[in-house]
């Protein structure tokens, strides 16, 4: 029988931190980095209080989220070895319910929509490991957890850690040849 493992989507499938970025230079005429808001909470990463939230809540907004790099290739290649579910808080912008589950089928369309879960909290899930971004999601999980190196995580330590899916399938002892 196969182990289960629940992948977050923002943050590990999508490059949410890359799109707030293109937008908010975009929108604001501004010339952000990854380096200006390394380190910092969302919410303090972005000099005008409340952008995330407000891109979040934006139609469009997560219908074109790049995809993180290797994303597609990891996740064929967990799928082959795991019961994968994605998992995402998505109720928190219930709007980014159909854009998510379109974004899904588009990118990755060798997953069965009963491999989608959509949650308003992810203590739900029971799975044999989590990959995710947000400490806040890993630290009530049963499982395994790891940690996927984002923006706002990089000063909180974590026993499990990956910056990239080539760490993800060498922590798994995969290979993507």
């Amino acid at each position: 029988m196969k182990k289960s493992i629940a992948v977050d989507m923002d943050g590990v499938l999508a490059d949410v931190e890359t799109h707030f970025l293109n937008w908010y230079n975009e929108k604001n005429a501004a010339h952000l980095q990854r380096r200006d808001i390394k380190g910092k909470t969302e919410a303090e990463a972005f000099p005008k209080p409340g952008i995330v939230r407000e891109y979040a809540s934006t139609k469009g907004f997560f219908s074109s989220v790049p995809l993180m790099p290797n994303a597609v290739e990891g996740l064929k290649i967990l799928n082959e070895h795991f019961d994968v579910f994605i998992v995402s808080a998505a109720m928190e912008f219930p709007q980014s319910l159909v854009e998510k589950r379109d974004w899904l089928e588009m990118h990755f369309p060798f997953i069965h929509w009963q491999q989608i879960v959509f949650c308003g909290s992810k203590r739900v899930i029971s799975t044999d490991f989590m990959i995710d971004d947000h400490p806040k999601n890993l630290n009530p999980f049963k499982g395994t957890g790891l940690l996927f190196e984002a923006f706002h995580n990089v000063d909180i330590p974590h026993n499990n850690r990956v910056k990239s899916w080539q760490e993800i399938l060498q922590y798994f002892k995969l290979s993507s040849s």
